[in-house]
């Protein structure tokens, strides 16, 4: 099981997430503001990261941001409903995934299971995988670029190697958050148009003509070697 570190400044909503999560096993650590949330961080070592948008303090966008300039953690952040630039300026900062305001603990429980499962990667040990001058591997999580390491986020590697698997097929966004994420879309999607506009800014030479990750007009996308 793993430690998750929740991070959000309504007592209520901290205290229905950490019994969700100890419910199944996990271990938890709390936060009441973003400060108090990096001093946890420098002191330990969590598997993931539930992480409110409006703290007090730094904010979860500045956490995130700070987090990501750190490490790949897996990080999920919560958002009010209608905030959508914030859910989209956490995926851009690497978010892995978000829950909208107000929501079921047993949904944020599974998005928990679904991140977790996903960023211990499901390649087996030792494989690898290349297109053009792109190289995965499995064992290491590590991406490069004609031989220089890119920096990607658990979520973000879990799509390229999954695009990587199945070269020329293509897929829509919904079997993406099916087969990535681990559960069905809902109404949004922007969750894959984001983590596929960061992939192409870090691996394609042009990310507005991209070579390898493309997209199929009304379809979906595709990666292509």
């Amino acid at each position: 099981m793993a430690t998750v570190l929740v991070v959000d400044d309504e007592p209520i909503v901290r205290d229905v997430v950490v019994r969700y999560l100890q419910r199944e096993g996990h271990t938890t650590l709390e936060a009441d503001h973003g400060d108090r949330a990096r001093e946890l961080l420098e002191q330990r070592t969590p598997d993931l990261v539930i992480l409110d948008v409006m703290l007090p303090g730094a904010d979860g966008l500045e956490l995130c941001r700070w987090i990501r300039s750190r490490s790949d953690l897996p990080v999920i952040m919560l958002t009010a409903r209608g905030e959508e630039a914030d859910r989209i300026v956490g995926l851009e900062l690497g978010a892995d995934d978000y829950v909208t305001k107000p929501f079921s603990p047993r949904e944020l429980a599974a998005r928990v299971r679904s991140v977790l499962r996903r960023t211990a990667g499901q390649a087996a040990p030792g494989e690898r995988l290349a297109f053009g001058a792109i190289e995965l591997d499995a064992s290491t999580r590590d991406v490069t670029r004609a031989g220089t390491e890119l920096k990607l986020t658990a979520k973000e590697f879990d799509l390229l190697w999954f695009l990587a698997s199945h070269p020329r097929k293509v897929f829509s966004r919904d079997q993406l958050m099916s087969r990535v994420w681990g559960y069905e879309a809902a109404l949004d999607t922007g969750t894959v148009t984001v983590h596929m506009r960061r992939l192409r800014e870090k691996i394609e030479s042009d990310p507005s003509q991209p070579d390898h990750l493309q997209t199929v007009w009304g379809v979906g996308y595709r990666l292509v070697s």
